[in-house]
């Protein structure tokens, strides 16, 4: 039976939901769950408008079509699953597809400054991956003004008095409270094993404590720190994804991870430079002449080799991300044709991305964010100098296994708690740390769509979800969330007390470095075999750490350690998915296995945390599929993917072109008005 009041549990408590995460997947759910009345704690490990949004640039795509060229929410959705090798399951993308314009608009009436047209009319640049212009974008700093726009929005309801069923304020009670600076720690589960709250840490006092809440969902970002060095935020470590995978959750698709090919090679990080410098008339080439020692500039056109355009004459520079890696980690490392470095006077596994061809003008208005990025890390103006790049792990297509519920058009049911549903019930997932959107590979601009679909998505599935729970969180009294705070105390003690000579710093750098070179453009069984092996031995190693910091207050040291620990597990999960996955698809690839298996695996790798597991597979359990409950009631769901609105085919970029692209448009306008005929 369900609780009798939406609003206050029986012991007279806000029945408030639990969102982790500030990023656009975050912000976006907690304002769906306070449009439909639900009150919300927002928990936050930095500030939110430092959250690893902010870093986006390139936009955010939607088939608005305002240049004429036939694109449409049917082509989106195709191109989507078949830039993703039809790993996605499509009813979500399609559901997203269809959003994606009033998303947008939304967007722009909130204030986000997108670039506009003479006529004033929204701008749209092309993106890889497709041949149409889709892609909405606020200069180069897209993410950031998307990010700002929604973080107001939840400052409105930070102000916004809760009010019960007859309209009457709760005192001291606002729609959404902030907790910025807390370490996602773990989920309590209740001995039924359904969500009821979170653990966190205050990364300021140290201190850990325990909240309740009718539901939680995360919105954590992906795992980018597992590679060390990557295009990500350093706060991206996975470490939320894994905790919850640890208590029980299914970890799907870990091994598709996205490999951006342009970006700032560093010895800290990697830093992004977006495929709107492609999308804009960006050119990647490389000199004719491996010996070639003359600065960028001054090759002639005749001593270029634009490769990408040459292979690819329908897209050009931009073919889908998993392929433009492909090709430029064939030219540095198979064909040795890195161009030459003028600091260290030797050839370096580095391409040249060229503007220099396009007007300042348009450089400033479109990609300013960008080339400001380039010139103070690499001192060097890129106006007049081809700019240096090579590509950086970037992006998960895996992520934690989400449900949705089809509805007979072929998308999603709103509302539906299944939506965006983890297996452990009461427990939701949107943005990157869920898998549900990109197959195995993602297309560009898709990334901040999915975010706010998904909590567009995740809001209302909640709402559900805790209309219909049987007894609220706030009514089980204070003995599961002590005994959870408890035990994550007793961890952090554990480690504060570690003694041992291993240094957890120099034990990340062997894992990135090591995940960086062995599991990602190129995968090789023989080599996966030695990196499980190694992975296996870090583990070991990590329990041998000394901690480097003691400190009461703001230590980093000691939960560096925790997070460390949950970054080995995930690199297992991306390792032995690698390893399992016996061909070729999107951006996983295996020179052995070059071709796409679709009757073995088109399937979605389903991996649960199983530590006394064996047959070789380090403590997972793979299945083929799911039981789990919503509201008491059961669920099944299986590793099969959802091919019925796009029929699984080869993908074929090289032979792509505007006469492609004309059919594929009148294709999706057959489609449509068949599904409107058979609607009426």
């Amino acid at each position: 039976m369900a609780s009798k009041s939406i609003l206050k549990s029986e012991s007279n408590k806000v029945r408030r939901v639990i969102v982790v995460g500030g990023g656009l997947a975050g912000l976006t759910t907690v304002i769906k769950l306070c449009e439909a009345g639900v009150p919300v704690d927002l928990f936050s490990l930095v500030p939110v408008k430092r959250s690893h949004s902010v870093c986006a640039q390139g936009g955010i795509n939607a088939s608005v079509n305002t240049k004429g060229e036939g694109d449409s929410p049917q082509v989106h959705l195709e191109e989507t699953v078949y830039g993703g090798d039809f790993l996605a399951n499509q009813p979500p993308v399609k559901g997203m597809a269809e959003a994606a314009p009033g998303i947008v608009f939304m967007l722009d009436r909130m204030g986000v400054p997108f670039n506009r047209t003479p006529e004033g009319l929204l701008d749209f640049r092309r993106f890889g991956g497709t041949l149409f212009h889709r892609t909405a974008f606020a200069g180069a700093t897209t993410g950031q003004q998307l990010l700002y726009a929604l973080d107001e929005q939840v400052r409105r309801y930070e102000t916004i008095d809760v009010e019960d069923e007859r309209g009457v304020v709760v005192r001291g009670e606002k729609m959404v409270r902030k907790f910025e600076w807390y370490d996602f720690l773990s989920v309590v589960l209740d001995d039924a094993g359904i969500a009821r709250g979170i653990v966190a840490q205050d990364v300021k006092t140290m201190e850990i404590e325990a909240f309740p809440g009718d539901a939680v969902c995360l919105a954590t970002g992906g795992p980018g720190i597992v590679f060390g060095r990557s295009t990500n935020s350093v706060i991206n470590t996975g470490t939320a994804a894994s905790s919850v995978y640890q208590q029980g959750a299914c970890y799907a698709n870990g091994e598709c991870i996205q490999v951006h090919p342009t970006a700032i090679p560093g010895a800290d990080k990697l830093r992004l430079i977006s495929e709107s410098a492609r999308g804009e008339g960006g050119r990647v080439w490389v000199p004719r002449d491996p010996n070639e020692t003359r600065r960028g500039r001054d090759v002639p056109e005749k001593d270029r080799e634009y490769f990408l355009e040459e292979k690819y004459p329908g897209y050009g520079n931009l073919v889908p991300r998993d392929i433009a890696s492909r090709e430029l980690f064939l030219k540095c490392f198979h064909e040795k044709r890195g161009i030459f470095n003028q600091g260290s006077k030797k050839n370096e596994n580095e391409v040249y991305l060229d503007l220099t061809h396009l007007p300042r003008e348009t450089l400033e208005k479109k990609l300013s964010g960008i080339l400001e990025i380039y010139e103070k890390f690499v001192g060097e103006d890129p106006y007049t100098n081809p700019m240096r790049v090579f590509p950086a792990v970037h992006y998960s297509m895996g992520g934690l296994w989400v449900d949705f519920e089809r509805s007979a058009s072929g998308s999603l049911v709103l509302g539906s708690p299944r939506n965006q549903a983890t297996n452990i019930e009461g427990l939701y997932a949107a943005g990157e740390v869920d898998y549900q959107y990109h197959g195995a590979n993602r297309l560009g601009a898709n990334s901040l769509l999915s975010c706010i679909y998904g909590g567009m998505v995740a809001g209302p599935a909640i709402a559900t979800y805790r209309k219909n729970l049987a007894k609220s969180s706030f009514d089980l009294g204070d003995n599961i969330f002590k005994q959870a705070r408890k035990r994550e105390e007793q961890n952090y003690e554990r480690i504060l007390k570690m003694d041992g000579k291993e240094n957890p710093y120099r034990l990340h750098e062997e894992l990135g470095e090591m995940m960086l070179r062995d599991v990602t453009i190129e995968r090789h069984n023989a080599t996966l075999d030695k990196v499980i092996g190694k992975i296996d031995e870090l583990e070991d190693r990590a329990r041998k750490c000394g901690v480097t910091d003691k400190a009461p207050h703001a230590n980093q040291g000691a939960p560096f350690i925790r997070h460390l620990f949950n970054m080995i597990v995930i690199a297992r999960v991306i390792a032995v998915g690698a390893r399992r996955r016996d061909e070729s698809r999107g951006a996983h690839f295996k020179p052995e296995f070059r071709d796409r298996n679709d009757a073995d695996w088109l399937k979605t790798t389903l991996a649960l945390h199983k530590p006394g597991v064996g047959g070789g597979n380090h403590g997972i359990e793979y299945v083929s599929s799911l039981d789990y409950s919503i509201n008491g009631k059961p669920m099944h769901a299986t590793n099969q993917v959802d091919t019925s609105l796009v029929k699984p085919r080869a993908r074929k970029y090289e032979t792509a072109g505007a006469a492609a692209a004309t059919a594929t448009a009148q294709a999706a306008t057959k489609t449509e008005k068949k599904a409107e005929e058979a609607t009426q």
